[in-house]
């Protein structure tokens, strides 16, 4: 009776007869003083502060005092003031003269959101920077870590400590703010006594007056079609034939790694992305480029026809403030204009742009330059192998040079040195361009940090019981690569070797999956976190990210993750397609111990022979070709199916790898490379898998007997051949 009974409340609920009341439900509890401060209060901990630490409180009161002074906010006092990560163009990574919140707060991770009040200061970051803010940002700051589940948001947070006001001005700059990010703060604050405000003024800019950095003063130059694959006039075709489908007359392009690709120009405006900093406008009548003057060579005036342009297929120049006024003016003879909306990595245009254009001309979309870039064409994609097999080639170069010199001198080698050798090693190859971003090179406590960066302050020694985490890449004209490795220099302990593999069977999962072409990316996340669920653990990151050519290094729409961003937003294409770049980095951290994260690159290409009622089936090939550390792969963890995909990758590294590492004379990382490609048996037990690197390089003395002979053919092969070609001419000549 009591189950029947239970039933119809149940089936009542359901169907809407009985109404619920929700408002008992208990609700989530937030932890509105942040997370617990490593050494904090720094009276109780003098002598222990990190020494990476800045102290922020000259910094602070000198913005409290421009947040209560008229002239500089341009009305009533502030009682807040947001600052974030942007630049105008909302890009990821910023030029160090628009590093604003690193400046305030010293935490110099790339994601971040600081609100200053009148009497405290908050910082927001993901789980990629939790443990180095924590290290980072002194003890005036409260640490509040994303991702967490009693951690409120900005919005949250601004309601909770103005609770008791009757009316509070938060102000913020709005062309360092996405439209998109600015509208959901609003929205949240409606029914608080919370209103934003914009401030113009940028108040970090009038405190760091002294000591800033300047703009980089190189110029632009055009990338050939060669490397392009397209001319820059068919690319601007086709984002004209986007507009006509969505009725837009116009299109306004922020995002600095879009104006690359859209115009097949390069530059130098933002570290290691190479890029112009500059706005377009796309429309139907006329192409519109808005950079500093300086920026535009005669080469790049020439590839864009800039010179007495008046048809639809040349580019005009304007100043790089001009945008402003023209968005204003333009769009009066507009009816629709096209503004970015956000979509994976791409926050979508500033407030600022927003504002500019009247609300009822504005469609807020995702740029179309997202999607027609995020498939590469055939020469891109075979420029991004070709340059993912040069950039192999330096890892090997490195990776064997690394533990051959570190048997002689493990003194000799610490985090720097490590990210200066690597990327000395990778500028050597043909077509390089630089580094793709900051090397992360981590040991020990400093591997469980995802993002860590060495510097003078924290740089230790490589020793011998913890991991070496390794994430680097290169920009190359053909191509953009991304590799992480990590390595052990002693003997691993069960537990490094047992979180080492969890992660490799992760990376294996995903990498050799078979997928309907209708999955959408977010979903793809789990596979790889799978290993590491089943234990109770996940990391705080996205197992991968799109990549772009000769460009960012993070390139939207792809960003395979279950939390973080929103693919979902309309217009955001979150579904691969042949010819898609994307990387495949799992990891695992023990915060103050060791860290583990392998990272290939994965080109999205067609299961052929997979059909099913006419659904299209797609796979995945790595195009990063670098050994993995056999010593810490328990092998026994590994089914046959994980053993015959690592064998089968190893062949691949051994054949085409090991043909460019003969072809270039690398002997010494041939043979490491051998070594450590070494196969496994694909069932059975497997054992501790240590191959003996020192035995399989052969000696010095006999290397040189080798070269000699070498030497000795060569020149007996080559006299024959001058004596023939002398025979020749004799008889010829007669």
């Amino acid at each position: 009776m009591k189950k029947f009974v239970f039933r119809i409340l149940l089936t009542s609920c359901i169907l809407g007869l009985t109404k619920a009341d929700i408002s008992t439900l208990p609700k989530p509890e937030h932890n509105y003083n942040g997370a617990e401060r490593l050494y904090c209060p720094v009276n109780a901990y003098a002598e222990n502060q990190p020494v990476n630490r800045h102290d922020s409180s000259l910094r602070l009161r000198q913005l409290r005092s421009e947040m209560v002074r008229v002239a500089a906010v341009q009305g009533p006092p502030l009682d807040g003031y947001i600052v974030t990560s942007d630049d105008e163009h909302q890009s990821e990574a910023v030029d160090p003269h628009d590093m604003r919140r690193e400046f305030l707060t010293g935490f110099y991770g790339s994601a971040g959101e600081a609100i200053v009040t009148i009497d405290k200061a908050v910082l927001w970051t993901d789980g990629r920077y939790h443990i180095q803010a924590n290290h980072q940002l002194d003890c005036n700051w409260i640490l509040m870590k994303r991702g967490e589940r009693d951690v409120p948001t900005i919005t949250e947070w601004l309601i909770q400590e103005f609770e008791n006001r009757s009316e509070v001005r938060i102000g913020a700059n709005p062309k360092l703010i996405p439209a998109f990010t600015w509208e959901i703060w609003e929205d949240e604050l409606a029914n608080s006594p919370v209103r934003l405000v914009g401030v113009r003024n940028d108040l970090v800019d009038l405190i760091w007056q002294v000591g800033r950095p300047e703009y980089n003063p190189h110029a632009a130059y055009p990338l050939a079609d060669g490397y392009s694959g397209k001319p820059w006039q068919e690319k601007v075709r086709s984002i004209r034939l986007e507009m006509e489908l969505t009725s837009a007359d116009a299109l306004v392009v922020t995002a600095l790694d879009e104006i690359a690709w859209l115009f097949n120009v390069r530059g130098y405006d933002l570290p290691h992305t190479p890029v112009l900093r500059a706005y377009a406008i796309v429309a139907h009548g006329d192409l519109h480029l808005y950079a500093p003057r300086h920026k535009i060579l005669r080469s790049v005036d020439i590839h864009l026809k800039v010179d007495s342009c008046s048809h639809a297929n040349c580019v005009k120049w304007h100043n790089y403030t001009d945008i402003w006024y023209d968005l204003k003016t333009m769009s009066q003879v507009w009816n629709t204009v096209w503004l970015p909306s956000p979509c994976g990595y791409s926050p979508g245009a500033s407030k600022e742009i927003y504002n500019s254009i009247p609300p009822e001309k504005r469609l807020a979309k995702a740029s179309p330059i997202i999607d027609l870039r995020a498939k590469k064409n055939k020469v891109e994609a075979a420029g991004m192998r070709s340059s993912h097999l040069r950039d192999a080639i330096a890892m090997c170069d490195f990776l064997a040079y690394m533990e051959e010199q570190y048997k002689f001198d493990s003194e000799g080698w610490d985090e720097m040195q490590v990210a200066r050798v690597i990327n000395e090693i990778r500028y050597e190859q043909g077509g390089n361009r630089g580094i793709a971003f900051p090397t992360i090179a981590g040991y020990g406590p400093h591997a469980a940090m995802p993002h860590y960066e060495p510097n003078n302050l924290t740089n230790i020694k490589i020793g011998t019981t913890s991991t070496l985490m390794i994430d680097s890449g290169g920009q190359y004209l053909d191509g953009t690569t991304d590799v992480t490795r990590t390595l052990h220099f002693g003997v691993p302990t069960d537990e490094q070797r047992k979180a080492y593999t969890r992660v490799l069977i992760g990376s294996i999962e995903l990498s050799s999956l078979i997928f309907p072409s209708d999955l959408t990316v977010d979903q793809l996340d789990a596979v790889a976190r799978r290993p590491l669920w089943s234990t109770g653990y996940d990391y705080m990151h996205g197992t991968g990210h799109g990549i772009g050519h000769f460009s960012s290094v993070h390139e939207p729409p792809i960003s395979l993750s279950y939390f973080g961003y929103k693919n979902s937003i309309a217009g955001c294409s979150v579904k691969l397609k042949p010819g898609f770049f994307l990387s495949n980095e799992p990891g695992y951290y023990k915060e103050n111990d060791f860290g583990v994260r392998l990272e290939n690159v994965l080109e999205v290409i067609p299961a052929d022979k997979l059909a099913h009622n006419g659904r299209r089936f797609l796979k995945f090939r790595d195009v990063t070709l670098v050994p993995y550390e056999p010593k810490l792969i328990d092998v026994n963890m590994l089914t046959p199916l994980h053993r015959r995909w690592l064998n089968n990758y190893n062949k691949r590294i051994r054949e085409e790898v090991g043909a460019e590492l003969k072809k270039n004379l690398k002997m010494k990382a041939f043979y490491w490379m051998m070594v450590k490609t070494t196969s496994i048996p694909e069932t059975g037990s497997g054992g501790h898998f240590f191959p003996d690197y020192s035995q399989a390089i052969p000696s010095t003395s006999r290397q040189f007997h080798v070269l000699v002979v070498i030497v000795a053919i060569y020149h007996v092969v080559a006299s024959k051949r001058y004596s023939n070609n002398l025979c020749f001419r004799i008889r010829f000549n007669r």
